[in-house]
């Protein structure tokens, strides 16, 4: 008679690509792990453990999606833990970050229906921005483009009748490549740099950016760890995505929630998370 397994990481039903991490960490588990969807129907207090792992859907249906957590989190040992998700789900908490004295891209918040669009744009004269929603992943909803152009002021415009959006200069340094630094409860276990295909800016592998391993500075350590000592709880895993402006690292983005940890960069890596894992399903 087969054992249900007491460990669910979570996923979404419908991909936008494979989960390479997922199979890697369920096999360093070394006992059954169930794959589910978020918004599956099942018993979610059947699990001791609730990893995230791949819910690439969740800022489509965010409301949804957090009231989702907070019924596991009720239920079951939920990691990242609830706290983490709802502040790490929506940008605003890299002014935050700012505010705390963690180096950030500089970014200007603009709220949902907002009548100040043109004047947030004028700000940066013909520069090029890059325009994102506050609640995305994976660069998705993202425009790169002159501030001053039309096809710039309608994309604002679109995603600002949506949701908030973020205003930032666009930093040159990123075709160098973004650098990703990966920690397993608060210890890093590895870094890559995400260069993106010629003539893109965004580095994610679904717009044909390549992750290769990355041995990182001191002051980029410095960086990470200031800017998960600001997470509302202890993560379970964690990836800080920087880039260097005027020489030093500034952070792009506090990844807490699904990101892609790269473990084939770093064979082996994934037995850290799956320890803890592990120790969740069984406390």
């Amino acid at each position: 008679m087969s054992v249900r397994p007491n460990i669910a990481f979570v996923t979404c039903a419908d991909m936008p690509k494979p989960d390479s991490d997922a199979e890697l960490l369920m096999a360093a588990c070394g006992e059954p792990v169930d794959l589910v969807a978020w918004d599956a129907d099942v018993d979610w207090s059947a699990y001791r453990c609730v990893l995230l792992r791949s819910p690439w859907d969740y800022h489509t249906r965010l409301p949804e999606f957090l009231a989702w957590a907070r019924r596991v989190d009720r239920c079951s040992r939920l990691l990242n833990p609830l706290p983490v998700i709802e502040w790490n789900s929506h940008k605003r908490y890299l002014f935050e970050l700012a505010a705390r004295g963690v180096d950030i891209v500089p970014t200007r918040f603009i709220e949902r229906h907002s009548a100040q669009l043109a004047q947030a744009l004028a700000e940066f004269g013909s520069g090029e921005v890059v325009v994102k929603p506050a609640v995305s992943i994976g660069a998705f909803g993202a425009f790169r483009g002159a501030a001053d152009s039309a096809a710039c002021a309608d994309h604002l415009r679109a995603l600002a009748a949506d949701g908030d959006v973020l205003l930032q200069p666009f930093v040159p340094g990123i075709a160098d490549g973004e650098v990703s630094l990966i920690f397993f409860g608060g210890r890093c276990s590895h870094a890559v740099r995400k260069v993106p295909q010629a003539g893109d800016y965004r580095c994610q592998d679904i717009w044909g950016g390549v992750a290769h391993a990355h041995a990182p500075a001191a002051d980029e350590f410095a960086l990470a760890e200031a800017a998960l000592a600001a997470a509302p709880a202890p993560c379970a895993y964690a990836r800080v995505d920087m880039l260097r402006l005027d020489g030093r690292p500034v952070l792009i983005e506090l990844e807490l929630i699904e990101p892609s940890l790269f473990f084939d960069t770093a064979p082996g890596s994934e037995r850290a998370l799956a320890d803890i894992v592990l120790a969740a399903a069984a406390s």
